[in-house]
């Protein structure tokens, strides 16, 4: 009952702050909501399933430029393209996905991070992505008659996305399909042995938590109006997952932590400069030395 009384309020608290707060501490939580979204989805891949992702940047990227190319070069409504993002997202998480899930952890982790960098290398030579310039001049969605192209707007928005992603994830976790990414994390011989299908089981992830990303890709691409290959480099992927392993993988709400920290934490210490990533990163390791499994561990690890 107190646990419900605290989420409550926290959420009444997140509504209504948009009326007191500056337009940058709104960008920055808005900033917060989106990256809640992609480490919940990293964390169905890393966390539920216990497969190690390095690319996971790429799958955003694969949102993002779906919305992007459909609304900037063919006129399609916002909206009408996230079926099309969900779709992309599939087909790139079963290419990589269905020859390479056979792999174990060191083998997978570096499959992934070349699938990164080739969608990056991919974005950047085509004509039809903008090239190195990228993407610019995506149109803003449109919802009940109104142009969302106000930072509130955009607040709100992700608020609800991040609401859902954590809806979402927490039926998955205790669905049957949920218990048999974590059977399969823990002893994936004696998952086998059960009668567990293992590869599609880790297909399932992987597609799951590729279209987490690409949908909070989509939404990114028209909050910036602009992409570019830049925008999706190795160091977001890496960032979304030291969000989830800083929080505790597995653990939703510790993901979720992990996701805000990691975002709000270079925000609070930016008045202090260059030193502020230095600070960041030394507060990071002695979190990790006391809290190796995560601030909010999952108990079943």
């Amino acid at each position: 009952m107190i646990r419900y009384g605290v989420i409550i309020l926290l959420v009444a608290v997140v509504l209504f702050l948009p009326q007191t707060a500056s337009k940058y501490t709104q960008e920055v939580l808005t900033n917060a909501w989106f990256y809640i979204v992609v480490c919940l989805g990293l964390n169905i891949i890393v966390g539920f399933a216990g497969l190690l992702s390095l690319g996971y940047a790429a799958f955003f990227a694969v949102g993002a430029y779906t919305t992007g190319i459909l609304s900037s070069q063919f006129g399609f409504n916002f909206w009408m393209t996230l079926p099309f993002s969900a779709m992309a997202a599939i087909v790139a998480g079963l290419i990589i996905g269905g020859p390479t899930l056979r792999l174990r952890s060191d083998y997978l982790a570096i499959v992934t991070l070349g699938f990164g960098e080739i969608t990056r290398l991919v974005a950047r030579n085509l004509e039809i992505t903008g090239g190195a310039s990228g993407l610019i001049g995506i149109e803003r969605p449109v919802l009940f008659g109104i142009t969302l192209n106000q930072i509130t707007h955009f607040y709100y928005m992700f608020f609800i996305l991040a609401v859902i992603a954590i809806f979402i994830s927490y039926r998955l976790y205790h669905s049957r399909l949920g218990r048999s990414w974590q059977y399969i994390r823990e002893d994936e011989d004696a998952a086998e042995a059960m009668g567990i299908n293992v590869v599609a089981v880790r297909l399932y992830a992987f597609i799951i938590g590729s279209v987490f990303g690409a949908i909070a890709g989509s939404f990114m691409a028209v909050k910036m109006t602009a992409i570019s290959p830049e925008s999706f480099m190795f160091i977001h992927s890496v960032m979304i997952l030291l969000a989830v392993v800083l929080g505790g993988m597995g653990k939703i709400p510790g993901v979720v932590l992990g996701a805000l920290i990691v975002t709000i934490f270079p925000e609070v210490f930016r008045g202090i400069g260059q030193y502020r990533m230095l600070i960041f990163a030394v507060i990071l390791l002695v979190i990790m030395i006391y809290r190796p499994q995560g601030i909010w561990p999952d108990r079943r690890t």
